[in-house]
């Protein structure tokens, strides 16, 4: 699974993450996308990190789940290739100007099929012997192929996600918006806070809204949903049971959520 850097032809820059960049690039005459640890932010804890998810993802096959190809490890260097997801994350899709957001923004049908092939790689991850929970399950997290398939994306590095509420809490950092109360509070988190998120996303899928856009910082959502129980409101058009599954996903006490098994039937 190793791949040298001299073998990739490296192109444009499609995204920076937390540590790490991405660019487009070659591989033996097939595009693919290059993440690249940033040389100041490598150290020990992230270097771990970096290998654990290399080792998470060649564990790793489904149809919704980004394909890896393999990984780059030289002094001073580490890198994962994976294939090349064409047309970008679903956040830039669903929020952005170009043709391909307004043919999704007008295909309802596709949008509930993304929607779908997210909550059956979800559940492929929750279904491992050892399961994986994702902790940062938000659109820019979901890749879309040139078929608009929707393929889940960026695991392992949840455990390093910096958690900006508390220095010695249990949960890993997300995103506040798509954030599990218990997750926003530094509780336990288990495979039931991703449902949460995935709520959140599929609020995001039915109205085209960015969650939580009424609140002006972080703080204000994590007061808001964490401790004062509110949550995204439900235009009253929703059809009952898509409403239904919403409310289920955001359930206060984490147990009655749903699975993703029971989510993939209902969706």
């Amino acid at each position: 699974f190793k791949i040298a850097e001299e073998e990739l032809s490296i192109g444009a820059k499609l995204g920076v993450g937390s540590f790490g960049v991405v660019h487009r690039a070659k591989w033996n005459d097939t595009d693919v996308a290059y993440k690249t640890m940033i040389a100041d932010k490598m150290n020990d804890d992230t270097i771990n990190a970096f290998a654990e998810e290399i080792r998470m993802m060649r564990a790793l096959r489904h149809p919704n789940i980004v394909l890896f190809l393999g990984a780059v490890i030289q002094r001073g260097r580490m890198g994962i290739v994976s294939e090349l997801m064409k047309r970008g994350n679903l956040e830039q899709l669903l929020h952005g100007n170009g043709k391909w957001s307004e043919s999704l923004r007008s295909n309802g049908m596709l949008r509930r099929q993304m929607a779908a092939d997210c909550a059956r790689g979800m559940l492929y991850l929750h279904s491992l012997a050892h399961p994986v929970v994702h902790h940062d399950l938000k659109p820019a997290n979901l890749l879309v192929d040139a078929n608009w398939t929707l393929k889940v994306s960026d695991f392992g590095m949840s455990e390093l996600k910096s958690y900006t509420y508390g220095s010695n809490c249990k949960a890993p950092g997300g995103t506040p918006e798509w954030m599990a109360p218990e997750a926003l509070r530094g509780d336990d988190v288990n495979e039931l806070s991703d449902v949460f998120s995935f709520g959140v996303i599929l609020w995001e899928l039915i109205t085209l809204n960015f969650p939580w856009a009424d609140l002006s910082s972080p703080v204000q959502i994590v007061a808001q949903v964490a401790f004062l129980h509110r949550r995204l409101k439900i235009p009253s058009w929703v059809e009952d049971p898509m409403e239904q599954l919403l409310h289920d996903c955001w359930t206060r006490e984490t147990e009655a959520r749903p699975t993703f098994a029971s989510i993939v039937e209902r969706l």
